[in-house]
């Protein structure tokens, strides 16, 4: 049986509910950087764009659109991924975890090494 539009209406308003509750401080900028840094789908190395936001802790789970929690994500993966926890979900699709975590960790440091001195060179 289809899902109701009434059944998705509400789904989607409680959605933006929650991300409008978030704390959502992800600029265009960030956002460029991040998709730049990855140059492909974090999760599956699809380089096919363009790329969704995808929160690493999705925001039904306490995660928000800040730059240490979000990821460019093609389009399957990031349906696929919806709200699941993205270790268990990277398992259950077999794609390499390890290789997102340790990925994922390198840009992070690299993006907080460049913040980091920015703020040094401006003092």
């Amino acid at each position: 049986m289809p899902v109701s539009n009434t059944r998705r209406a509400r789904a989607s308003r409680r959605r933006a509910r929650r991300v409008a509750a978030a704390d959502n401080d992800l600029t265009p900028h960030e956002w460029a950087a991040i998709v730049e840094a990855w140059g492909a789908c974090a999760y599956c190395g699809s380089l096919a764009g363009p790329f969704q936001k995808d929160c690493v802790l999705p925001i039904s789970r306490g995660g928000r659109y800040t730059y240490e929690n979000v990821v460019p994500a093609c389009r399957s993966c990031n349906a696929s991924k919806c709200n699941d926890e993205v270790t268990s979900w990277l398992r259950r699709k077999r794609l390499d975890e390890r290789a997102f975590l340790q990925r994922h960790v390198e840009i992070l440091g690299a993006w907080r090494e460049r913040s980091t001195q920015g703020t040094a060179a401006s003092a």
